[in-house]
């Protein structure tokens, strides 16, 4: 997402050709959604009064401090925007206009929309039970995860899912919480080798981890420079690649050693 600067800069430079534009997309609708921040959940915590992470086969320890997944808000799939709407949204610093299909897949109806979003959820919650436990090298036919966060749809809390099963299991490794008692929020992806991916709408993640609390935001490498814009004061960004590297930065920070930076 551009700084306010850049984007009038931008618009200045495409004036002449959206200027004839104008008349018919000022009655058109377009193929955007306006996003904003969304809501953050704590996987050690609860939801909806269910625990977000339950284990069965081993003993599981009390922790302290937070580990926030983060979200984006969208405009819906079949939710037509006007042009008045695209450039609001495109001066705030708390909205952005995002092309639908980076968004949604096309294609489908609401309700398939949904349940692909979901479905893309449950995968992502697999991976992540996967990855935590090969990284602690526990059996996962004797530990049994299960992971459950609403009607939250989509694969990017699959770090903060994993991070959150290992703090539940093992902590630092040295007894201590894993957080260190901090608000830790963040995004990512996660495929079952503990390798972390990009997801889009970071800037607007890092909105709402730092309104919901968090110092410390996790945050896929590929997507530090989307990261800074804008960033919230107070808030420190931890850029990772892999599970084991999340963890090993964590523990720096509790350390207070050295931790990667964008």
């Amino acid at each position: 997402m551009l700084n306010r600067h850049t984007r009038l800069r931008t618009l200045a430079i495409c004036a002449v050709p959206v200027v004839a534009l104008l008349a018919v997309a000022g009655f058109a609708p377009l193929p955007f959604t306006v996003a904003q921040p969304g809501l953050t959940a704590d996987v050690l915590g609860d939801v909806n009064g269910k625990p977000v992470i339950t284990v069965s086969g081993a003993p599981v320890r009390k922790t302290s401090g937070q580990l926030r997944m983060t979200t984006i808000e969208a405009t819906g799939p079949s939710e037509n925007i006007d042009l008045g709407e695209v450039v609001d949204a495109w001066f705030r610093t708390d909205q952005a206009v995002m092309p639908r299909g980076s968004v949604y897949p096309s294609g489908g109806s609401d309700k398939a929309i949904e349940q692909h979003n979901l479905a893309e959820m449950k995968e992502s919650q697999e991976d992540a039970a996967k990855a935590a436990l090969s990284y602690l090298g526990e059996d996962p036919s004797k530990v049994k995860v299960e992971l459950s966060l609403g009607d939250v749809g989509g694969p990017s809390a699959g770090l903060l899912f994993s991070l959150g099963i290992i703090d539940k299991l093992a902590g630092n490794g040295s007894g201590g919480d894993l957080t260190g008692g901090r608000v830790v929020a963040g995004t990512g992806t996660i495929t079952a080798d503990g390798t972390v991916g990009a997801v889009g709408g970071v800037p607007l993640k890092t909105q709402a981890a730092r309104r919901d609390g968090a110092t410390v935001f996790l945050v896929p490498k590929a997507e530090c420079a989307d990261a800074q814009v804008e960033l919230p004061q107070g808030l420190q960004l931890i850029p990772v690649t892999t599970l084991k590297g999340a963890v090993s930065a964590l523990e720096s920070l509790q350390k207070g050693g050295p931790v990667p930076h964008c």
